[in-house]
C-alpha cells in the first residue's frame, strides 16, 4: 500500500500549493473538499446524513445538499456546525480510505484543513502542515480576491493553528519563495520515502 500523507494548513498558507508540488512530484492528491462535494451529490451517504440532521429543507430539486441552506445553519450555530462534522468527517475518511486502497501511487496525500481536528492525523505515515504569519496570509488572501473583512474573519475563526502544529510530524514555513517551499518538500519526501510503511 502507498504511504499516506496528510496534508493541512490554514487559510492562504500554501497548502495547496505544496499539494499542486507534491502532485507534480509523483503522489496522488485528494482534495478533502472535493471528497465533501462528492459525498453531496444526490443518494450519496453525505446528502443522506445532511437530511437526517436538517431535514428534506436541506437539500435542493434534485436531491443534493443545498449550500446555502446549509451553510446558514452552521455558521450561524457552533453546535450545529460540530454535528455536521461528526456526521460527514467519517464518510469523508472512508471515502479516501477507498482511494488509497486503489492507489498505485507511491505516494498518497489527503489535503484537509480540519486534519487534526477531525481525528484523522493518526491515519497518516506523516502529518505536514504548511504554515506562514498571519498578517502574510491575510495579504495573500486579500491579493486572492477575498474581502479583507472576510479573510480576517476566517483567519480568527480558523484560530492561532497550535493544535495544527503540535499534532504534525513536520512544519513546512511558506513565508519565502517557491523555491524554498519547493526544497522544502523535497525534503519532506526524502523523509516519507524512509518511514517504515504505509498506516
Amino acid at each position: 500500500m502507498a504511504h499516506l500523507l496528510g496534508l493541512t494548513g490554514g487559510l492562504a498558507s500554501g497548502k495547496s500549493t505544496v499539494a499542486r508540488l507534491l502532485a507534480e512530484r509523483g503522489c496522488q492528491v485528494v482534495d478533502a473538499d472535493r471528497l465533501v462535494a462528492e459525498l453531496y451529490r444526490p443518494g450519496e451517504p453525505g446528502a443522506e446524513a445532511v437530511r437526517d440532521l436538517f431535514g428534506d429543507e436541506a437539500l435542493d430539486g434534485t436531491g443534493a445538499v443545498d449550500h446555502a441552506s446549509v451553510a446558514e445553519k452552521v455558521f450561524a450555530d457552533p453546535a450545529e456546525r460540530r454535528r455536521l462534522e461528526q456526521a460527514i468527517h467519517p464518510l469523508v475518511r472512508r471515502r479516501f480510505e477507498a482511494v488509497a486502497r486503489a492507489a498505485t501511487e507511491p505516494c498518497v496525500v489527503l489535503e484537509a484543513t480540519l486534519l487534526v481536528e477531525a481525528g484523522f492525523a493518526d491515519d497518516f505515515d506523516l502529518v505536514v502542515t504548511v504554515e506562514a504569519p498571519g498578517a502574510l496570509r491575510l495579504e495573500r488572501a486579500v491579493a486572492r480576491g477575498l474581502p479583507e473583512a472576510a479573510a480576517r474573519a476566517r483567519l480568527e475563526a480558523q484560530g492561532e493553528g497550535d493544535e495544527r502544529r503540535a499534532r504534525a510530524d513536520r512544519v513546512l514555513v511558506n513565508d519565502g519563495t517557491l523555491e524554498d517551499l519547493e526544497r522544502q518538500v523535497d525534503d519532506l519526501l526524502a523523509a516519507l520515502a524512509e518511514t517504515p510503511g504505509a498506516a
